[in-house]
C-alpha cells in the first residue's frame, strides 16, 4: 500500500489544500493528512476545530484519514507507516524550504517527499490570507472546500 501523509497546520484548511489531497489520491492508495500541533504558534482555531474541518471535507472519501501529531513530521510518517510525504507548491518561494526538509526526511529515515504545484486558480490562497479575511468579517466560503463550514 501506498500511504502518504500530507502534513501542516491547516489553520483553517483550505480549497488549495483540498484540491493537492484530491490529486494526490491518484498517486497513493492512502492520505493520512497530519494536523501538526506546535505550542509555539498561535492558531486562530482548536486543534479540534480543525480535525472536524479536514474531517468535513472528506467525509465521503475513506482514502483519507485524519490525525494530530506533535512531533517531528517525519517521526509522524514513520508513526503512520507511511513512506511519503505529500506538499504542495504554490510559488518559487517555497520550494527551498520544501527541498532541504524533504533532503533532510530522507537523509534520516527514507522517506520521500512528493510535491505536486498548486492549480493556479488557487496559487494566491494561504490559510493566513483566509485566517486575515475572517478577522475582518468577510465571506470566505469560495476558500473553503466542500462540507466545510465555520
Amino acid at each position: 500500500m501506498r500511504r502518504a501523509i500530507f502534513p501542516g497546520t491547516f489553520d483553517p484548511f483550505t480549497i488549495g489544500h483540498y484540491s493537492i489531497v484530491l490529486r494526490g489520491l491518484s498517486f497513493f492508495d492512502e492520505i493520512v493528512i497530519g494536523i501538526g500541533v506546535n505550542q509555539a504558534k498561535k492558531t486562530l482555531f482548536t486543534v479540534e476545530r480543525r480535525f472536524e474541518m479536514v474531517q468535513q471535507a472528506f467525509v465521503n472519501e475513506p482514502r483519507v484519514k485524519v490525525e494530530s501529531y506533535d512531533c517531528l513530521t517525519v517521526d509522524f510518517a514513520l508513526k503512520v507507516q507511511a513512506d511519503y510525504v505529500l506538499r504542495g507548491l504554490r510559488s518559487v518561494g517555497d520550494f527551498e524550504y520544501e527541498r532541504t526538509v524533504a533532503d533532510a526526511n530522507r537523509t534520516l529515515t527514507g522517506v520521500e517527499t512528493v510535491i505536486l504545484f498548486t492549480e493556479s486558480k488557487y496559487s494566491y490562497i494561504s490559510s493566513t490570507v483566509v485566517r486575515d479575511l475572517i478577522s475582518y468579517g468577510k465571506d470566505i466560503s469560495l476558500f473553503l472546500p466542500p462540507n466545510v463550514t465555520l
